[in-house]
């Protein structure tokens, strides 16, 4: 008879304590929402930034800087929620829960990545309804193929760039006053970067490999080749680059928030504090 691998005892804890981290996490997104004041208070105003930047394009009587801009802000939407991680991830420092975690034997990480996982699907909603829905109206037309493919990639974006916010949380524990300017200027940073508002190859060498760091970048790249040509294979190095970057950043997010948990307990510097 053949072995059978199974998952290692650890590999199941922790995957049971980011599930009941979720479990809270969804439970706040029903306490920061109703069905109503996300749709109108939050959709609404995604949909107003969205049309805002498009109608630069308008401006400039360029179809092809419509659906650019469009294209960009739209998938910056679905990071901006995902980047809401960053200030989430210090409610447990003023909650006064943070130094019971830290004081608990197992890893600080998948609490972590657990606990703030209610924006991944409320961006990717935004998203997807924003691509789909509205888009048309401003000369975005998706072959059917294509239109099944927008979710699904939303998708990829979100989980991958919640690992680049889950990674700047860890820092940001550190200083909680902080989560909600390194939040703002993250987004403006991938904004810019990532080819959201302008090409890549816009900026310096530099600068434009710090945006080919950035999982978003490529997965923006595979959204706008699917809306122009529909379903195809060229996006499929952008995907296998896009999911790689991702699994680099969530490592980068676990050693952060071991580092920080380590550093924590031995120096006993894990306080109530703001």
């Amino acid at each position: 008879m053949p072995e059978t691998t199974l998952p290692s005892t650890t590999t199941i804890n922790h995957a049971r304590i980011i599930l009941a981290a979720a479990r809270g996490a969804m439970a706040d997104l029903r306490t920061i929402y109703t069905p109503l004041t996300w749709t109108v208070g939050w959709l609404g105003r995604v949909i107003m930034q969205v049309i805002f930047f498009a109608l630069i394009g308008t401006l400039l009587d360029d179809r092809d800087a419509i659906i650019y801009l469009f294209i960009g802000q739209t998938v910056m939407a679905t990071v901006t929620e995902c980047f809401m991680a960053i200030p989430s991830t210090t409610w447990e420092r003023r909650a006064g829960t943070l130094a019971l975690l830290t004081a608990a034997p197992g890893p600080l990480w998948p609490v972590f990545v657990g606990r703030s996982l209610q924006w991944l699907p409320s961006g990717i909603a935004t998203g997807s309804i924003v691509l789909l829905a509205i888009g048309p109206l401003f000369g975005l037309t998706w072959s059917p193929g294509a239109a099944l493919l927008v979710v699904p990639l939303l998708a990829v974006v979100a989980v991958t760039m919640y690992a680049v916010a889950l990674t700047l949380a860890a820092f940001v524990l550190r200083g909680p006053r902080w989560r909600n300017v390194t939040s703002n200027v993250s987004v403006l940073g991938v904004m810019l970067l990532s080819g959201a508002t302008v090409p890549p190859s816009t900026w310096p060498v530099w600068l434009e490999t710090v945006g080919q760091s950035l999982p978003v970048t490529h997965a923006l790249h595979a959204i706008r080749i699917v809306q122009n040509q529909g379903p195809s294979a060229e996006i499929l190095p952008l995907l296998g680059t896009t999911l790689l970057l991702g699994l680099i950043w969530y490592v980068l997010a676990i050693l952060a928030f071991t580092h920080f948990g380590e550093t924590g307990r031995r120096q006993g510097s894990i306080d109530y504090a703001e």
